[in-house]
């Protein structure tokens, strides 16, 4: 049984406490990461933050369904972050996990059976005790939402059942090891809701009303397509380990508003109309840096930016086809158009995810020898260079929402070698519901993850499943990963399983997805969590814009 002790709750060394804590078992190991960019993420100790203020944001797509335990875009966890909190958090220089709501954890050596000794005197939103019935209700909450809860459910798998012998300790026993499940419980898809925001259905809490947490903000006001504003938790007094202050939040609240168009963002920013631009492009940041605005990033640890195609599609069925895709991009060229706080991918997995392991050399350009695949599978070549096989063209449309403009770029490299590939921009909603009628040959995305299980929940057979293929070699490899607490034999484990898929074809990555956000100068400790979302309780306002 691995314990984890927790020093008295709201106790602080430092304006930039370390936590003091003996490492669990499952912490997570070395973690290679980008750090954040530019003095808005870290001033110097010796500055005094100062209260109060609306922190102005400016989002370029729209969150269409803003329930953290049911979405899992970016755009939706960046706000459920505010709203509620975890049981633990995770140190996103270490990947070491960290108390939170939790004090303190047991772990059994087999991984089956997690227990949380909880903090006094949590509350939500709406002044109801948070408890460990609170916990219970929230799990079983998202058990229930089936797959609308398509991170959550992975993160439960094979549980059996959550005892709850007093108000501040709850049990977790699982029916076979699983070893994700502490780094699980810092997610934002673990986050807890009051029992109101549960009775709802999952349309109506996809809505963002009245959901309450227990996070330093408050949801104040939903319009789709226009604005979300969130109001400080003046009751706030239970913030992370990794916190930099106590009591509520610094801001007086935060406006979310949502702005398609890059050049009225930086217009707006550079005029002081917002504080932060959350989808900087490349092209862009010289100019903002210039006026003396500032640049933060940091890469999304997790599945990078790839192609994943369809194990029964037309075209991406044939391994033959999806090998060539990895050999025909030119990922070092891909650098001519990314941001310089963006890289080329080297794996499956970004550089900031613990367990990665650099496989760059299964991702080299080789475009004879994707050429040689091709005509050894039967596409040949046509008049127009497009090859073909039995009368069917080696050619497919993507769909995809991302701001992803070095698709253009892999449209090109690939045309080199013969494969049509034609990009169609659409909403969120438009992309969502056809990859759900299943019928694309590829699909395009990332999944993001401060813990290499990631492949298991993207890629699994018996998880999201995103070739829809049929179980394989891959998903023993996999299986294993969830059997040990040893660091080593995981990283191990998903580093065969990362070969694996990328001898399979099963992916095709692209580039690493880094969020690049501006901020105005009188923007302060703006800062990612571990898995890249922000985390706004210690950030403040001061000074000119």
């Amino acid at each position: 049984m691995t314990t984890i002790a927790s020093p008295a709750a709201g106790s602080i060394t430092s304006p930039r406490r370390r936590s003091r804590f003996a490492l669990a078992a499952l912490a997570a190991g070395s973690l290679l990461l980008a750090g954040c960019s530019g003095s808005a993420a870290a001033d110097g100790d010796n500055v005094t933050p100062q209260n109060g203020g609306t922190l102005k944001v400016a989002y370029d797509v729209d969150p269409t369904c803003l329930d953290g335990q049911q979405a899992g875009q970016n755009v939706t966890l960046n706000i459920t972050r505010q709203i509620t909190d975890s049981l633990t958090d995770q140190d996103p220089k270490s990947g070491e996990i960290k108390p939170w709501l939790a004090k303190s954890w047991d772990v059994s050596d087999d991984a089956k059976t997690f227990t949380f000794h909880l903090r006094d005197g949590v509350k939500f939103q709406d002044d109801t005790n948070f408890t460990s019935a609170s916990v219970k209700e929230n799990f079983e909450a998202i058990e229930d939402l089936g797959a609308k809860a398509s991170l959550g459910q992975t993160y439960l798998d094979g549980l059996k059942s959550i005892a709850t012998p007093d108000k501040q300790t709850v049990t977790f026993t699982f029916d076979k090891a699983n070893a994700q499940f502490l780094q699980a419980t810092s997610t934002m898809n673990l986050g807890f809701y009051a029992s109101k925001t549960l009775k709802q259905t999952a349309e109506q809490r996809c809505t963002g009303d009245d959901l309450v947490g227990t996070g330093p903000f408050a949801l104040d006001k939903v319009e789709h397509n226009k604005a979300i504003s969130l109001t400080r938790n003046d009751d706030y007094d239970w913030p992370s380990s990794l916190a930099a202050h106590e009591g509520p939040a610094h801001l007086d609240g935060i406006e979310f508003s949502i702005v398609p168009e890059a050049s009225v963002r930086n217009g707006s920013l550079l005029s002081g109309q917002v504080d932060v631009d959350t989808s900087v492009q490349s092209q862009d940041e010289k100019t903002l840096e210039a006026q003396g605005l500032d640049i933060v990033s940091r890469a999304n640890p997790g599945v990078v930016y790839n192609l994943v195609p369809k194990a029964t599609g037309t075209i991406a069925s044939d391994k033959a086809v999806r090998k060539a895709l990895i050999k025909g991009i030119d990922r070092e060229q891909l650098k001519t158009v990314v941001s310089e706080h963006q890289a080329p991918a080297t794996s499956v997995l970004a550089k900031s995810t613990p367990q990665y392991e650099d496989l760059s050399d299964l991702l080299a350009y080789d475009p004879d020898g994707a050429k040689k695949l091709l005509d050894d599978a039967g596409w040949k070549e046509g008049a127009d260079g497009i090859r073909a096989k039995d009368g069917k063209k080696l050619k497919t449309t993507l769909t995809y929402w991302q701001d992803a403009p070095f698709l253009e770029l892999v449209q090109q490299q690939l045309r080199e070698i013969g494969f049509d590939l034609q990009l169609e921009k659409k909403t969120i909603a438009e992309v969502t519901a056809l990859q759900a009628e299943g019928k694309e040959d590829f699909t395009f995305g990332n999944l993001t993850r401060s813990d290499a299980d990631i492949l298991r929940n993207y890629f699994g057979a018996d998880e999201q499943n995103a070739n829809a293929r049929k179980p394989g070699e891959v998903d023993k490899v996999l299986a294993r990963t969830t059997e040990t607490l040893d660091e080593d034999e995981r990283k191990a484990d998903f580093t065969e399983a990362a070969k694996l898929i990328l001898d399979e074809g099963y992916s095709i990555p692209v580039v690493e997805l880094t969020g690049i956000v501006g901020t105005g100068k009188n923007v302060h400790d703006f800062t990612f969590e571990a898995s890249s979302r922000y985390q706004l309780y210690d950030t403040w306002l001061g000074g000119e814009h």
